[in-house]
């Protein structure tokens, strides 16, 4: 009983946290108008649906004072054109004011207090989070309830295991947005993509903010309540709660009020090119534009007194008045942690706690403040312990897009808190709110523990003791890399197994130890006396004559994750061959590098299908070679009797030092996972008369040419803020390959982000500065062979913008996401 009573009064506590008393006050501040101006009041202001007077508390209104300078000073450095920041307590709207303006095109028009503002992702809290929860509480969706419950088609290629929760907490292992490039429109062929994603790492195990989790959820909303999310809010939430100019696709007559966003194309993105128009009234959000205008992550239009109806509902335990929408439970468990202890990215059920994207929370309210931003310029915060909302909404997107209020908005909740002063009276709900509530829960994560080593192809057949293959008469396709977890070469282990027969081996590019850039002659093996047939000389593929006396095919390689890596030519037409002799192939497979999620660059037209481009994909494929093997066999319908053995305990998020498998060279100039990571951009433009470090200790690491002058590459590069990498000049001599001998100035290239890191598009931005810093020396045209089209190159060539080129391959990306699905073996 003891227990018992204890647990009540503490969920009576955490309950009482979201439902405050009302203090004694002061006054309120309101303004009208373009410019930042103030309209005096002697009294305070009531905010509307309130039932009795309440004052500010102890607000002190001198610090806000300091919004004016600081607000005043982002929209003189075009960070937005004008913005409406109202702040709360209680019931009581202590501040309002405008500040600048509402539009700059076609015309000017000065911000006024009940501007319409595009909400873009406060659409997740305010629409779709709040009609979940009403759901939750009415006992038709629980949030262990997997997805595929609720949309049964997207529980294929390996779904299964996503729930509510997941796509709440952005822990899904979904990405962020569904691909812009393939000009797709329609509701229902947005929920058709995302059912036909594939995750990138298993749910619950990584924060990912994507907002297919948020329109899924209002899919659910629609199919468990039979009302599109738009109806169901407006019925159900922004009605009672009288948030009279809350909508979705507003209506025309509203528009004069509505701040108008970027100049954009009806379905394209980024918002530029022919026929561009100014957005008013449409929603900024590509996917959410092409999905109607209704969808769960963006679509939302509201004005700053409707939000703050909004806020207050939430510090009322989920009422205003006489009409409640949420029970104060409710709300508690929407605003409390609902990530993992060892994620360090806090998030509630689609509000933000403590993460990466809570610097509009700025830097004095308490952690335990919940509050959410939108991508248009708009944010609001709620902070339960001091009773205080503040509400930031601005189109900083126009005209053009180049606005900027992340640090204003940081600003301006920090000049917010500093105005706050708790009355004597807050003392026992401040301390029974900090004993009960977990505010500091980001703070002392618990460390991941160490990830279960994985076990590749060979080390699973040793463990297995080789009966897949028994009686077989085997001919070993491999090289140095083929090697067990404990080092012992895979040669050795078929040589020593029992109940099979090694009969040959073959040699791919770089020969059996992997220390040769040259053709590789026919050798034997001096430990094994057997014949070492060569793949990568007089023929790339094994004759009739090598493959006498064999009847199983075996490839253990270890790949890098690259289009134009021949290994994975090579196996294909091991399989090929073996087809057409009725020979088994099995593939032992190894993980992907540079892991098994992150698909980048343009497929290679059908055209220029080569040694180092065997079939139409992107450069960063994001597969296994047992993966590929699988795909190669089936949509090239080559035939062949294959089986793979898989690895066990690798995940496709995975990058190789969290394998806890040994290195080895992949290949002679391949030397450590970083060149692995930054080999998909620079060995796509190898082919062109730069030297990429061939020749040198450091490989793909670093980049120049004699004519190069690398401080000035260095600023230009520097200049593009590419995230996840940095670059400073460099001096060096290839003592072999391009250039051996010549002093060649460039840029070495340090990765600091390998998640953000996009090393195709640093191909693709190096090629493009090099065409703008000399245009008659350098020659891009060779890239064609590993990078792609003549079309592609082109672009570059004639100074398009790389951002605007890497979009355009999101097509081909799309595409091979959803022909690989099937052919993955792992989650």
């Amino acid at each position: 009983m003891k227990r018992l009573f204890i647990r009540l009064a503490i969920v009576a506590l955490l309950a009482a946290a979201w439902t405050f008393r009302a203090a004694p006050g002061t006054s309120a501040l309101s303004s009208d108008g373009g410019q930042a101006r103030t309209v005096p009041h002697a009294t305070s202001q009531r905010a509307a649906g309130s039932a009795a007077p309440a004052a500010a508390g102890e607000f002190d209104l001198a610090p806000l004072a300091r919004l004016d300078q600081v607000i005043g000073d982002a929209i003189e450095a075009k960070l937005l054109p004008g913005a409406v920041v109202l702040i709360g307590r209680d019931d009581e709207v202590v501040y309002r004011k405008v500040f600048g303006r509402r539009a700059l095109e076609p015309a000017v028009e000065p911000m006024t207090a009940d501007t319409i503002f595009d909400l873009a992702s406060l659409t997740k809290v305010v629409a779709t989070t709040t009609s979940m929860m009403m759901l939750i509480e009415e006992g038709r969706i629980r949030l262990t309830d997997r997805v595929s419950v609720h949309i049964p088609e997207f529980g294929r290629h390996g779904k299964q295991a996503v729930t509510i929760r997941h796509l709440f907490t952005h822990t899904s292992g979904l990405r962020p947005d569904l691909d812009l490039a393939d000009m797709w429109t329609g509701y229902e062929t947005a929920i058709e993509r995302a059912t036909e994603e594939v995750l990138t790492h298993p749910p619950g195990q990584r924060f990912v903010y994507s907002d297919i989790n948020f329109f899924l959820l209002g899919e659910i909303v629609r199919r468990v309540s039979g009302l599109p999310l738009d109806r169901f809010a407006a019925e159900r939430i922004f009605q009672p709660l009288g948030m009279r100019d809350t909508t979705f696709n507003p209506p025309a007559a509203l528009a004069p009020r509505i701040a108008p966003t970027e100049r954009c194309t009806q379905f394209g993105w980024p918002c530029d090119g022919a026929g561009a128009t100014v957005l008013r009234g449409v929603v900024h959000d590509p996917t959410a534009r092409r999905m109607g205008g209704v969808a769960g992550h963006a679509g939302l239009f509201s004005t700053a007194d409707d939000l703050s109806i909004f806020c207050r509902m939430l510090l009322s335990g989920g009422r205003v008045g006489a009409a409640r929408v949420l029970s104060p439970l409710s709300v508690l468990k929407m605003t409390t942690r609902a990530t993992p202890p060892e994620q360090p990215n806090v998030r509630g059920l689609g509000w933000d706690i403590d993460s990466t994207y809570s610097s509009n929370r700025g830097e004095l309210l308490p952690v335990g403040a919940v509050g959410h931003t939108g991508w248009t310029g708009t944010s609001i915060v709620v902070d339960p312990l001091t009773r205080t909302y503040v509400v930031f909404l601005s189109n900083r997107v126009h005209p053009d897009g180049k606005g900027d209020v992340t640090p204003l908005r940081a600003r301006v909740a920090t000049i917010v808190a500093s105005a706050i002063r708790p009355a004597d009276s807050d003392r026992e709900l401040r301390a029974a709110t900090w004993s009960g509530r977990d505010f500091t829960a980001g703070a002392g994560a618990v460390p991941a523990s160490p990830p279960e080593p994985v076990m590749s192809g060979i080390d699973v057949l040793v463990a297995e003791g080789f009966r897949s293959l028994a009686g077989r008469r085997v001919g070993l396709v491999t090289n140095h890399t083929g090697r067990s977890r404990s080092g012992v070469s895979t040669i050795d282990l078929f040589h020593a197994a029992k109940g099979l027969s090694l009969v040959a081996l073959f040699s791919p590019e770089h020969g059996i130890r992997g220390n040769l850039d040259e053709d590789v002659a026919p050798d034997r093996d001096q430990k094994t006396g057997l014949p070492i047939h060569s793949l990568y000389g007089k023929t790339r593929r094994p004759t009739d004559e090598m493959l006498q006396g064999i009847d199983t095919l075996v490839f253990d390689v270890q790949d890098v994750g690259v289009r134009f890596y021949t290994y994975t030519t090579t196996m294909a037409y091991l399989m090929e061959e073996a087809a057409r002799h009725k020979l088994r192939v099995v593939v032992l497979d190894r993980p992907n590098p540079i892991n098994g999620y992150q698909i980048e660059g343009p497929t290679i037209a059908k055209e220029d299908l080569s040694f180092v481009a065997y079939f139409p994909m992107p450069i960063r494929h994001g597969m296994t070679l047992g993966e590929l093997a699988q795909l190669f066999n089936g949509e090239n319908r080559i035939g062949a009797d294959l089986a793979v053995v898989a690895m066990r305990n690798w995940r496709r998020d995975a990058w190789f030092d969290e394998t806890l498998q040994p290195w080895v060279n992949p290949s002679p100039n391949m030397r450590n996972l970083n060149e692995a990571t930054l080999y998909p951009g620079i060995g796509a433009i190898e082919g062109t008369n730069i030297s990429v470090g061939r020749g040198t200790d450091t490989p793909f690491e670093q980049l120049g040419a004699p004519w190069i002058d690398g401080p000035t590459l260095a600023r230009e590069l520097l200049a593009r803020r590419l995230p996840g990498i940095r670059f400073y000049p460099v001096t060096f001599t290839p003592a072999s390959s391009k250039y051996a001998g010549e002093v060649c100035q460039g840029v070495f290239m340090v990765v600091t982000d390998r998640e953000a890191l996009r090393p195709v598009r640093v191909g693709a931005e190096i090629a493009s500065a090099l065409v703008g810093l000399y245009p008659n020396q350098y020659r891009l045209e060779p890239a064609r062979t590993l990078f792609g089209p003549p079309p592609l190159l082109a672009r570059l060539q004639a100074g398009e913008d790389p951002a605007a080129v890497a979009a355009s391959w999101a097509a081909d990306e799309s595409r091979w996401r959803l022909l690989r699905a099937k052919y993955l073996l792992y989650r």
